[in-house]
């Protein structure tokens, strides 16, 4: 093969077949490549995108980079159906099969006591959120001179107070009621991991992020797992429980899916 190669997990060796018509990072379809009984899952990628110069611009150009995590996680998405992938940071680059197979070799003993680690296994992600309190209702756009005649400051004074209230009351619960979740889930999970919460202005989500963890489930109990969140998050008025999954146990792995320099 010629061009540099695009590494996306070292895996146990697999006999399922991926689909078919699996693309991955730069259209490239996904191969196998062994070595010392492991296997890292590669593809070609040109190196007018990914040799260090023009990748390291590449990386702070916001499009495409979403378009290549997609295509990343895609791969991922597929080894996981089928296997149990130790996933590799993005962007992970070699000059040919000969510097993947001396980077599995300088890593061999890391990797399998990692994947024996992870074997069977997946990730699933739990996060609440507190949604805005029904007393918080929108400022209106305008003000009306009636309306501020009629109200007078200690009106006003008293109306903030019952919505700040209003508002902590709705924390206060949901921050009880996600620490109630997690201790019941961590009991049920072989592994956790509690992350920063969400930023507001980052994500996509409604609310405020109160919980964001991480739980490592063996994949015959994910049904189970699904049922027990389903159990636990009975509607709680401004109380939002999200869940998704199963993916690869990203959030135990260690140093691999967080590496910060691009390899060679």
């Amino acid at each position: 093969m010629t061009g540099l190669r695009y590494v996306y997990a070292v895996c146990h060796p697999f006999r399922s077949a991926l689909q078919a018509q699996l693309a991955g990072v730069a259209g490239a379809p996904p191969k196998q490549l062994t070595h010392r009984g492991l296997v890292a899952v590669v593809s070609t990628v040109p190196e007018a995108d990914f040799a260090e110069a023009p990748l390291r611009a590449h990386l702070e150009d916001l499009d495409w980079l979403t378009v290549t995590a997609r295509a990343h996680q895609q791969v991922i998405d597929a080894l996981t159906a089928v296997t149990t992938p130790l996933p590799l940071r993005l962007a992970t680059v070699f000059r040919d099969d000969s510097g993947v197979r001396t980077m599995m070799e300088a890593r061999e003993q890391d990797f399998r006591r990692v994947l024996d680690r992870l074997e069977g296994r997946v990730e699933w992600g739990v996060k609440v959120y507190v949604e805005r309190a029904p007393t918080e209702a929108p400022e209106p756009a305008g003000p009306d001179p009636s309306d501020r005649r009629a109200e007078s400051g200690r009106d006003y004074l008293r109306r903030r107070r019952t919505q700040t209230r209003a508002h902590e009351d709705v924390w206060q619960r949901a921050t009880q009621f996600a620490g109630r979740l997690h201790e019941t889930l961590s009991a049920f999970a072989e592994d956790r991991r509690v992350h920063a919460p969400q930023s507001a202005a980052l994500s996509t989500a409604s609310g405020q992020n109160v919980l964001n963890a991480a739980y490592l489930v063996p994949r015959a109990d994910s049904e189970e797992f699904v049922e027990l969140v389903d159990r636990e998050k009975d509607d709680v008025p401004g109380i939002r429980v999200e869940l998704t999954g199963p993916w690869a146990a990203y959030s135990f792995t260690g140093e691999f899916a967080e590496e910060s320099e691009v390899e060679r």
